[in-house]
């Protein structure tokens, strides 16, 4: 059975929202962590994306955990998020480059196990 892949993706999910809270508290309380070139970050300035951050992993960790039960809306909000997350992280990408990068494979990671494997957990007899 792949329902390994689901219940990955969902620890994924919770372990990436915890990141992204942390990220935004961050960058919302100690504004001299993240080096910002004179250009500053796309869109919005730090505390923008601090709020970004700690909202979309907030929303992570909930989708994260209602992976485990095999919701179908569990898995588009998972999609969507990781999605969200990984545009979130590119354009963060000048604050951090190495962290963005990483987050952004594991988003990857993410929706692929969900996508592919989202079903499977509907049929598992086993928690």
């Amino acid at each position: 059975m792949w329902v390994g892949w689901i219940w990955f993706g969902g620890a994924m999910m919770i372990l990436l929202g915890m990141f992204n809270v942390i990220q935004g508290l961050v960058a919302l309380f100690n504004k001299n962590y993240y080096v910002v070139g004179p250009q500053g970050l796309l869109v919005f300035n730090l505390t923008g994306w601090g709020w970004i951050h700690l909202i979309v992993g907030a929303l992570a960790v909930v989708a994260g955990i209602f992976l485990f039960t095999g919701a179908a809306w569990a898995r588009v909000v998972a999609v969507v998020l990781a999605v969200v997350n990984a545009v979130a992280q590119l354009a963060f990408l000048s604050a951090y480059p190495v962290w963005s990068t990483i987050i952004i494979a594991l988003d990857v990671l993410v929706i692929w196990a969900v996508i592919v494997h989202g079903r499977e957990v509907r049929s598992a007899d086993t928690w």
